[in-house]
């Protein structure tokens, strides 16, 4: 009996050891609760959290704990080398704004040529500045709670202001080496995840159910986004940006977007199941390039993707930035709101007027794509802007199922340009085709394209304007007696082949 004893003493002490290893801090593991969180949602933790975060990092990093329970919190402060780990059944909820907990939003010293939400960082719930190995995982939740999720701009002021208390869910600025895997982010604030001048992210397996935007990446270099579901009823829900953030224009390049879903669903019914349709309104739901666009987009792909009852995909250079070398694949679209692919050049060039010059987009391949349900707004638009066409656009292997329904009156209306304007196709109207429009563009090519209508669509199918190199082959459309499917206007070197329906 003497062995079983000794087994029986060994693994209790053992156990004991561990027990300890948890609350005290060994081995790089720092419970919470061991720093007086506790856990019940009605006192604050975060500055409990905030302790334990501080003991971690001293100790040259490590994994900050939460075990199960409601972390009613304010501001958490984010450092270098550690992990903060929320367990299944753990939820950090954001406080209310009565409760004064979270941090001020810190001073901006120069002009704010960009939102308040991308302005600020500091009056976040978890937030951090020039940080370095940093990880939030875990299977647990991240309740935004009291976060608000309006800015000045969108109430009419675009200057840029602060936007009050509690904005972000999380906040991270000029930090590398940055991981946020497994978990879920309800109700995030104005955005759920705002990164911004980051180098080395990784963003893998999240749930993301919120009223504003989902995932904004700005300013960022080598970011992957993967395996990620995104429901934004109110704005986007995947959305890289290049704003004028960091006082300077700063590219977001290296990009890959892959395999995930996002949506236009009633907040909440994603997480619930029954992912209920919003109502469309300015945004929602959707994939989105810009608007914020100083710096510019290259070298990104978007691949293997689901959009559903939300708008579709944007790709919008507005502000002087460029655009190039972009690659979107395999994506499968249903009940899209106002369009499906929409990729523009504007003149918006909101930034100081010495560093601020006209930007471009070149290099866009978009294939492999299914639309079904596409409103009956507008098709696919591809504009530039006077003087600056969108050059080497290839489009290839798309099928469109319009709902229909325009009429003759609507497609002999001139479109109004988009200039200076907020780059949404929804403010300029119904669009005079119900397929594909292009605008000032050089050298597009459009290959082995369907478009269907549930309804007889009175509008052309296709309007180009102002295109120096147009190739169409292999287009597929309705024959609607008495409607020319193709018309153009100041369109050279145009060719056509395999494309009965299409004539000029």
């Amino acid at each position: 009996m003497k062995a079983p004893c000794q087994f029986l003493l060994c693994f209790v002490l053992a156990l004991l050891f561990t027990r300890a290893s948890a609350q005290t801090g060994a081995a790089g593991f720092f419970n919470v609760k061991a720093y007086g969180a506790k856990g019940n949602g009605k006192v604050l933790d975060n500055q409990a959290i905030d302790r334990a975060i501080t003991a971690c990092a001293k100790s040259g990093g490590g994994t900050v704990y939460l075990p199960a329970g409601n972390y009613l919190c304010g501001s958490i402060h984010l450092k270098s080398n550690i992990n903060l780990f929320i367990d299944a059944g753990a939820t950090i909820t954001g406080a209310p704004a009565a409760l004064n907990a979270y941090d001020q939003a810190e001073p901006f010293t120069d002009t704010a040529y960009q939102d308040g939400g991308h302005t600020y960082f500091h009056n976040s719930l978890i937030w951090g500045e020039h940080l370095e190995n940093v990880s939030i995982t875990g299977r647990g939740r991240i309740d935004g709670g009291g976060l608000t999720s309006k800015d000045k701009e969108h109430m009419g002021d675009p200057t840029g202001g602060s936007i009050g208390t509690g904005d972000k869910a999380i906040a991270i600025k000029l930090s590398k080496n940055i991981l946020i895997r497994d978990v879920t982010i309800f109700h995030g604030g104005h955005f759920a995840i705002l990164l911004t001048g980051c180098n080395m992210v990784t963003l893998d397996n999240l749930t993301i159910d919120t009223n504003r935007d989902g995932i904004d990446i700005d300013c960022c270099i080598n970011t992957v986004v993967s395996n990620c579901r995104v429901n934004s009823p109110n704005d986007d829900a995947i959305c890289p940006k290049s704003s004028y953030a960091l006082n300077r224009p700063f590219i977001t390049e290296n990009l890959s977007i892959v395999n995930c879903q996002v949506s236009g669903f009633k907040e909440g019914t994603l997480l619930d199941g029954t992912m209920v349709p919003a109502k469309a309104g300015w945004s929602n739901g959707r994939i989105k390039f810009g608007t914020e666009s100083n710096g510019g987009f290259r070298n990104c792909v978007v691949s293997n993707c689901t959009f559903r009852s939300c708008n579709g995909l944007a790709l919008e250079d507005v502000d002087g930035g460029i655009m190039e070398n972009i690659i979107v694949s395999n994506i499968t679209m249903m009940d899209i709101n106002h369009y499906p692919i929409y990729v523009t050049l504007g003149r918006r060039n909101r930034g100081p007027k010495s560093t601020t010059r006209m930007g471009h987009v070149n290099n866009i391949l978009i294939s492999n794509i299914l639309v079904t349900g596409a409103d009956a707004m507008s098709g696919i638009q591809i504009t530039g802007t006077p003087g600056y066409p969108v050059r080497n656009i290839k489009i290839q292997n798309i099928s469109v199922q319009y709902k229909g329904g325009g009429t003759k009156e609507q497609g002999e209306k001139q479109f109004p340009e988009l200039e200076r304007g907020y780059p949404e196709p929804f403010l300029l109207g119904v669009n005079p085709a119900y397929g594909l429009f292009i605008r000032h563009a050089k050298d597009v090519a459009l290959d082995h394209i369907t478009f269907s209508t549930l309804k007889p669509d009175n509008r052309p199918a296709i309007v180009a304007s102002d295109v120096d190199g147009l190739e169409i082959d292999h287009f597929k459309i309705p024959d609607v007696k008495g409607i020319k499917q193709l018309r153009t206007d100041k369109v050279t070197n145009l060719k056509i082949d395999n494309s009965p329906f299409v004539k000029e």
